[in-house]
């Protein structure tokens, strides 16, 4: 990526444009590795597959997936080129791609949820939708918990979901007449729901900001999961102690030479494909509530497809009245969590891809100043660029909560020709930094003040300036505020410019008003 520099603006000029797939091009994909991925693991372990003499547990093939995984990682590493965004260290004379601490443990996460997946579909007697709305009513309660834990306010829409699942839950296991229910099965959800909560609280602290680090994110998780989880495979498997040591060993020997070895490498493939919408779906930088409904309604429709290819291929039964009627209570749950989503699109709401968050201190100022100059730069634009943007302000110690824009900083603006806004203080909250895909502070100590109040929004949170602090204007005449207002037009457009290339890594953001800010810059405006 070449880079110059006009009017101590970095300019950065992509190499290409890159294309976003969108929520439902998601899904799509999503769905369309996820039919194949559970049909095989249903077929193989049930020993329906052409040259398979006798069913295989889950533990034998976990191996060959895991091998399957792993090789196909590394082609997607050396096609798409993404492991340039990781972390890097040295090697004798080598660079190699490395994860940082917190991917690293995100990896070791989602190394279980992959092993518990697999397994989950290989268990005897257990129907693969079954097995998925057990699956999905584990990661739709997930999210409600996790509010509950940290202490945030539950909508009604969520507590209708969380009614939904559990109901869900009932009419499912009302139907264990249909099959013997076990022990391994329970302990093998009870790691997949565990796999989850540790890597979705990973991902909230140090991903979801619409922002280049969720492709450092991304890449680094991606590169290191398949490497963990051989790991976690071929440490028991080297002890070889007991009946499932001796499984894994068995698969790691005379699986992998044997007929069933093809269709285990291909579970892993797939599920390399799967692993990559999945996370895709959840980096995105809204809620949970707004990614969860896409991941359950993808994954319970690839559950009926591959159900229905296995009943026409080896006439498998299919999944009881019971186990649908409970796969469409988890259907209903999903829409009730993006009800305010669908609320929004019927009311020809668009909700903004990126919000940038302005903070001073009293939000009296200072801050009010950036977001009015924010929104008069981003009014500039053409609106398919400027209706993916939101401006906000805040303040880290708001003593006049609702109080209007200081005089003197609202008669700046007018000086400066930056339109009114209807300006109400507000103190700093988790929510609008959770919600914001940067956070810009006026000076160091209230950046660190608010990393103290947030700490997820560490790699969110900057300074405006990152040169100096921009102190607060004094007196009453306008002419401080002139003058900081002047020096925050300045930063502001800067700062503007550089997030119209990190939505999206190299490449500008959907939205991204990149093109514009080039002319206005140029132009010396």
């Amino acid at each position: 990526m070449s880079l110059s520099r006009h009017k101590g603006v970095v300019r950065r000029r992509p190499f290409r444009r890159t294309v976003g797939l969108g929520m439902l091009g998601l899904g799509i994909g999503y769905f369309a590795w996820y039919t194949p991925y559970s049909g095989l693991a249903k077929g193989l372990s049930g020993g329906l597959l052409p040259g398979i003499d006798e069913p295989l547990g889950g533990l034998v093939l976990l191996p060959g997936a895991a091998v399957g995984m792993l090789g196909a990682m590394l082609v997607f590493l050396a096609v798409s080129g993404m492991w340039r965004h990781a972390r890097t260290a040295r090697v004798g004379r080598m660079t190699v791609p490395v994860p940082g601490r917190d991917t690293a443990a995100s990896a070791f996460w989602m190394a279980l949820i992959v092993a518990t997946t697999t397994l989950n579909f290989t268990f005897v007697g257990f129907s693969i939708l079954f097995m998925l709305v057990m699956m999905r009513i584990e990661t739709l309660l997930l999210s409600p918990t996790m509010d509950l834990i940290r202490r945030r306010r539950i909508s009604g829409y969520s507590w209708v979901a969380v009614g939904l699942s559990l109901l869900s839950a009932v009419i499912a296991l009302a139907d264990v007449t249909s099959y013997e229910l076990s022990l391994a099965a329970f302990a093998s959800l009870a790691i997949y729901l565990a796999g989850y909560t540790g890597r979705f609280e990973i991902m909230s602290r140090k991903a979801k900001t619409g922002m280049l680090s969720d492709r450092r994110y991304f890449i680094e998780e991606h590169m290191t999961t398949p490497v963990v989880l051989m790991v976690l495979l071929a440490v028991p498997a080297l002890i070889n102690q007991g009946p499932a040591m001796q499984a894994l060993r068995e698969g790691f020997t005379t699986i992998l030479t044997s007929p069933a070895a093809p269709y285990a490498i291909a579970i892993g493939v797939c599920y390399e494909g799967l692993f990559v919408f999945t996370t895709l779906i959840f980096l995105d930088r809204r809620e949970y509530s707004f990614c969860m409904p896409v991941h359950v309604c993808s994954s319970l429709l690839a559950g009926v497809a591959s159900s229905l290819a296995l009943r026409a291929l080896f006439g498998t039964p299919l999944p009881t009245v019971a186990q649908i009627a409970a796969a469409g209570c988890v259907v209903l749950a999903a829409f009730a969590l993006s009800y305010p989503t669908i609320r929004a699109r019927l009311a020809g709401r668009r909700p903004p891809a990126h919000r940038v968050l302005f903070v001073c201190g009293g939000n009296l100022a200072r801050s009010p100043m950036a977001e009015a100059i924010a929104r008069a730069e981003l009014a500039l634009l053409p609106r398919r660029w400027a209706r993916h943007w939101e401006v906000v302000s805040a303040g880290v110690s708001v003593e006049r909560a609702g109080a209007r824009i200081a005089e003197p900083a609202a008669e700046a603006l007018h000086r400066l020709a930056v339109p009114a806004i209807e300006h109400r203080a507000r103190p700093l909250t988790p929510e609008l930094c959770a919600q914001s895909t940067a956070v810009f502070f006026m000076t160091e100590a209230q950046r660190a003040a608010g990393v103290a109040l947030v700490p997820a929004a560490t790699d969110r949170a900057h300074r405006l300036d990152p040169t100096a602090d921009i102190p607060e204007p004094t007196g009453g005449a306008p002419e401080p505020y002139v003058e900081s207002a002047h020096r925050i037009r300045q930063v502001v457009r800067s700062r503007l410019w550089e997030l119209a290339f990190t939505g999206a890594g190299r490449e500008p953001a959907a939205g991204s008003p990149a093109p514009q800010l080039a002319a206005v810059n140029e132009g010396g405006a």
